[in-house]
């Protein structure tokens, strides 16, 4: 297997950005920096990225976080912040599939698979995801038909977002946005652009799994109904 390849399905990142970091001299193979993505890994082969022995595992395992705020998704933080990981109590390597803010809550999964992380982040395969968001007011007609064009969020970038369902109850609106990209932090820079007032923000669902009754802060692992159906995405079926 390639060296970049190896990495994509130990969950270090996709191809092109392994790419770079086998040429940025990041990663070692039996103690030698490597700098070739072509190179064949052997199954008695040391592939050490980040201070971190990397591995394929052959049994995967998926579950869902119900993020609260506060906490960022990664795996460590050099500034001592809160991370994810500190809410899932597993001496297995996992990470993240995609990314939520610190002040986003809901549903996150992880796994310990790469290539399944990677084929449900990689914008050509259109993962929707579904956002609860709390705002001021509902959006008008001619504003959703905006939104699921395209909005204009800065940074030479561009976001898309179909309203689901929207209900306003007094001075608040309960909105469902579904969404095919994870840019950084797309939910809020489209609700700004549209000139609304953001509440609160909640992922409720992620492809086919959804957020369901998990108390915040709390994890469970996928049933294996779910597992099949996110490794029919992985397989394109």
């Amino acid at each position: 297997m390639r060296l970049n390849k190896f990495l994509a399905q130990a969950g270090v990142a996709s191809r092109r950005e392994a790419d770079r970091y086998i040429q940025n001299a990041m990663v070692t193979v039996n103690g030698v920096i490597e700098n070739n993505p072509a190179y064949q890994v052997k199954d008695d082969d040391d592939v050490f990225f980040d201070d971190q022995r990397l591995k394929i595992e052959q049994n995967t395992r998926i579950i869902l976080l119900n993020k609260p705020t506060g906490y960022i998704t990664t795996a460590k933080d050099p500034l001592g912040r809160k991370t994810v990981m500190d809410l899932v109590h597993t001496d297995e390597r996992l990470f993240t599939i995609g990314r939520l803010d610190k002040d986003t809550t809901g549903l996150l999964l992880l796994t310990n698979d790469g290539q399944l992380a990677n084929t449900l982040m990689h914008p050509r395969h259109r993962i929707p995801r579904i956002y609860k968001i709390e705002i001021d007011k509902v959006f008008r007609s001619w504003e959703i038909k905006r939104m699921a064009t395209k909005v204009y969020i800065g940074q030479k970038e561009w976001g898309k977002a179909e309203v689901v369902s929207q209900n306003q109850v007094k001075g608040r609106a309960t909105v469902f946005l579904k969404l095919y990209q994870g840019k950084k932090r797309e939910v809020r820079r489209i609700v700004y652009r549209m000139k609304r007032t953001l509440f609160s923000l909640e992922r409720v669902q992620y492809g086919p799994i959804e957020l369901g009754d998990v108390p915040v802060g709390s994890w469970r692992d996928l049933t294996e109904e779910e597992m099949m159906e996110l490794q029919q995405l992985k397989s394109g079926k």
